[in-house]
């Protein structure tokens, strides 16, 4: 099944890394695609604050480390996921003892031992880090996002969080995550960010761009710009969280339908064509993207399944539920 292929992350090495995200059941279900096609890893949930670190003073690192572990065997890079969210945060991180809303400096210092504890332990492995994640509105009016990191710290947890994790592992890459990215009312308040940070000498290495895009949305012209704003800052550029619906709405406003589209000639041609698109773009900036990760491996385990719609299946990413190549595998390999 794997052998008369060419590897999609050989046949990119001369462009970016090529990533996927991974969990705890993947790393042996997809293994034998991670190893012949992926040069990089991504925890898809098992770093993230409610997994490592349910509780205070009470880690959980054992999925982490096989993670960790499984790219160390295989010689793959890290990409480490994530460590300040508004989402997947216990609600005891900003309530004290009796239930009730924490001081600031209880907050604060739970931050930065979390960020410090995390950093230390993987510091010998992880190549870079989306440090902040999703922290600007999607709206057309304000900036940040009303979260409960900003609500009892204010807009500092952000450049707090960066240095926190510069000090602990000053070699690794420090990085913003967002989705949306290319919409350009919410792609300037990511520019306002990230510049604001650099003009602070807050350590900030690049930009994560998640890259959950669909079969027409965003337009190629407004993906391109996007790439080119945020690389005028001088900052690194990470597509981070690459997969294709063929539904729209994934993050938009308005209706989704709950009809499940059959995945047809049609629809492989549609999702092979763009998928050669936005990779043609990719390979004309690869001067500044160095990594494109794509949430998942094959489409038998994608959290489009059940987001927005849940139970709705979707094809997003290159290899099919049978983990063989899609369509839109030879479009992106064979250029």
């Amino acid at each position: 099944m794997y052998r008369n292929i060419p590897s999609l992350g050989e046949r990119y090495r001369p462009y970016f890394r090529i990533g996927a995200a991974v969990n705890a059941k993947s790393l042996h279900t997809h293994r034998d695609l991670l190893v012949k096609h992926f040069h990089s890893v991504t925890a898809e949930n098992e770093m993230k604050w409610e997994e490592i670190h349910p509780e205070d003073r009470r880690y959980e690192f054992a999925k982490a480390d096989a993670l960790v572990e499984f790219a160390r065997n295989c010689g793959m890079y890290v990409r480490g996921h994530t460590l300040v969210w508004h989402n997947q945060t216990p609600a005891s991180v900003f309530l004290d003892d009796l239930g009730q809303p924490a001081a600031a400096s209880v907050i604060e210092r739970r931050l930065e031992e979390h960020v410090a504890t995390v950093l230390d332990r993987y510091k010998n492995d992880i190549g870079c880090w989306d440090v902040v994640n999703e922290a600007v509105v999607d709206n057309d009016t304000g900036f940040l996002r009303e979260s409960r990191w900003l609500q009892a710290l204010g807009d500092e947890y952000i450049a707090k969080a960066f240095r926190i994790a510069h000090q602990v592992a000053p070699g690794a890459l420090l990085f913003y995550n967002d989705y949306n990215e290319t919409k350009p009312d919410k792609s300037e308040r990511i520019y306002k960010l990230v510049a604001g940070l650099l003009d602070q000498g807050v350590p900030i290495h690049g930009i994560g761009m998640q890259g959950h895009w669909m079969l027409d949305d965003p337009a190629l012209g407004e993906i391109e710009r996007a790439i080119d704003r945020y690389a005028s800052l001088g900052v690194r550029l990470h597509i981070t969280e690459l997969d294709v619906s063929v539904y729209g709405n994934v993050h938009g406003t308005g209706g989704q339908s709950k009809a499940m589209l059959p995945y047809d000639d049609v629809l492989a041609r549609r999702l092979a064509k763009r998928y050669g698109d936005l990779f043609s773009l990719l390979r004309d900036r690869a001067d500044v993207i160095e990594s494109v990760t794509f949430w998942g491996i094959a489409d038998d385990d994608t959290w489009r399944d059940n987001f927005p719609v849940r139970g709705r299946k979707d094809w997003p990413l290159l290899f099919d539920v049978n983990h063989d190549a899609k369509l839109a595998f030879w479009s992106v390999v064979e250029f």
